[in-house]
């Protein structure tokens, strides 16, 4: 990305931090998580394990869920889950997850080309939901009115009715209210059963959503955006009236599995700046359309899938997991193709592949993305990475325990470590201009396409807590090897004295360094405190930080 550092080469930078009165606070949903059905472990030996020594023995739902899980989500504080998908929400029929376990039939899956238990379904769900503190996010096929309205009828409603009863013989003799529905997902897409044009998707999804208000009127809507002018001016005009987020997903593409460079790390922690680009352009788009039509109601985007994509050549054999939380070990002598052009060999995502300190400082420069939406007339406030357990997720479960992957504590460091109302962030400091990479693939095969843009070696977050009594400064700096000074100030003063710093990846020597079940702490914060003088403050190369001090 840069020059390598010299004894004397130490970059500096000037971070000066204003109040924002107008600007709302942060919406902690923008820190969410997502699970799929039938997809290489979130729910079947990740969520939920049965016969396992370390899950749940009750005779309720909960009963077979990882306890160990349980515990490790409701140690992060998961504020939303998204489930059961994702492309098997287009085929999945809710009533198959329902009634006895052992009576629940076993389905061919259409999405994904699994069979589907059904042993982990909609009790299931709503009670590990309440067993981890989370809100529930049910996203359905948006193709059968009726099942739309009956599945809210079940979660939601308190009445004595068929399926109330059904829901009380499940193991939830009272209602276990979802709040957040999802009408339809990617259903622009032909992968989609269901798939269709943007007119008939906003017919539909319109008729969906007046019914299954008539069951609960207080549930709220995340619709079918997509990053396209034509879609989203007629979703927009169509739909802005009756639902509350426009969705729209994105992916980063990583190829430090054949190719673990400084080059390929740069790479990842750029592609940042990217994802801020699709959400700010998508958030223009759909606040030029609202005005367009009229649209006065407040609009919101949820960025429900996103993640790091793990790519390899498609000669390699499958992936499997492995029992220290990664890969297990396997032949790669096969040819591979030069990271990012697919050729002959072609790529495939790795499901299995950790979580690296690369995409834990990729993950918080799009945290900070989303967080410089918060003043735009239509900010991101739900996001919902790809995925919480297993199939590149925050734990890694397996036979004999969890891993904490180092992407679980970028998620506790924003959670637990940073404040809710954002301060105006300013910086001066090194830039480079460099090639960032956009991930344009579908059905895993990679499409990237290069574009030179000016990336900031140091991006910033900037926060106070609820209080005012406290103020947060996150610091990313994504040199792979150099330190860099900033000088900080507020409101034109230096800040000074005592400060508390949590800071992941300084002092880990490996730019793709995991964690594992041998080894659980690589990536992990580590706390610090220190004295400032003259505001100064040094960020470590490949860090993740953030400062914190009382007002």
């Amino acid at each position: 990305m840069h020059p390598p550092a010299t004894a004397t080469d130490t970059p500096t930078a000037q971070i000066a931090l204003t109040h924002s009165p107008d600007s709302p606070a942060l919406d902690p949903k923008i820190y969410g998580h997502f699970l799929e059905s039938a997809f290489f472990g979130n729910i079947e030996g990740g969520v939920f394990d049965e016969g396992s020594p370390l899950s749940v023995t009750s005779d309720g739902p909960l009963d077979g869920c990882r306890q160990d899980v349980i515990d490790a989500c409701r140690e992060l504080g998961m504020p939303v889950v998204r489930w059961p998908g994702g492309n098997f929400t287009s085929a999945y029929w809710w009533q198959d997850g329902t009634g006895p376990r052992d009576e629940r039939p076993r389905r061919l899956e259409l999405a994904w080309g699994s069979e589907e238990t059904n042993r982990f379904g909609t009790p299931e769900f709503l009670a590990w939901c309440e067993a981890t503190g989370a809100t529930p996010y049910l996203a359905h096929s948006c193709r059968s009115v009726e099942d739309a309205a009956r599945w809210v009828e079940y979660c939601n409603h308190a009445g004595d009715t068929a399926m109330t009863r059904k829901r009380s013989a499940d193991g939830l003799v009272s209602p276990r209210p979802v709040p957040i529905w999802g009408i339809g997902n990617e259903v622009f897409g032909p992968w989609q059963m269901g798939h269709r044009s943007a007119e008939q998707y906003a017919h539909d999804a319109r008729e969906h959503a007046r019914f299954m208000r008539a069951v609960d009127g207080s549930i709220r809507f995340v619709c079918v955006g997509l990053d396209d002018d034509r879609w989203t001016d007629v979703v927009v005009r169509e739909l802005g009236e009756l639902t509350d987020w426009f969705s729209v997903h994105a992916y980063g593409a990583g190829f430090h599995l054949v190719d673990p460079s400084r080059e390929e790390f740069d790479a990842i922690v750029a592609q940042a700046v990217h994802m801020e680009q699709v959400l700010q352009g998508f958030s223009q788009k759909v606040a030029a359309a609202a005005h367009r039509h009229g649209i006065t109601s407040p609009l919101q985007i949820a960025f429900d899938e996103w993640n790091m994509r793990h790519y390899e050549p498609r000669s390699w054999p499958e992936p499997h997991p492995g029992a220290d939380g990664g890969i297990a070990p396997r032949d790669t002598s096969g040819p591979a193709d030069a990271p990012g052009v697919a050729g002959d060999v072609g790529w495939k995502v790795n499901r299995y592949s950790p979580r690296t300190l690369a995409d834990a400082l990729f993950y918080a420069g799009v945290f900070h993305a989303i967080h410089r939406t918060a003043g735009n007339r239509v900010p991101v406030t739900m996001a919902n990475t790809v995925n919480l357990v297993n199939a590149n997720g925050l734990l890694a479960v397996r036979e004999g325990g969890l891993v904490r992957s180092s992407t679980f504590h970028v998620w506790d460091l924003y959670l637990n470590h940073f404040g809710t109302r954002p301060l105006l962030a300013s910086v001066a400091g090194p830039a480079v201009t460099l090639p960032v990479r956009h991930e344009q693939g579908w059905g895993g095969e990679a499409q990237c396409v290069d574009v030179l843009t000016s990336v900031a070696l140091l991006d910033v977050s900037a926060t106070e807590s609820a209080d005012g009594s406290r103020r947060y400064l996150a610091v990313i700096n994504r040199s792979a090897d150099q330190d860099i000074d900033a000088v900080l100030s507020v409101e034109g003063e230096l800040v000074t004295g005592l400060v508390t710093v949590h800071s992941l990846g300084d002092g880990v020597e490996d730019l793709f360094a995991v964690n594992t079940i041998e080894v659980p702490d690589t990536v992990a914060l580590r706390e610090r405190s220190l004295v400032l003088e003259g505001g100064r403050f040094t960020a470590p190369a490949h860090s993740v930080s953030v400062v914190e001090w009382e007002v």
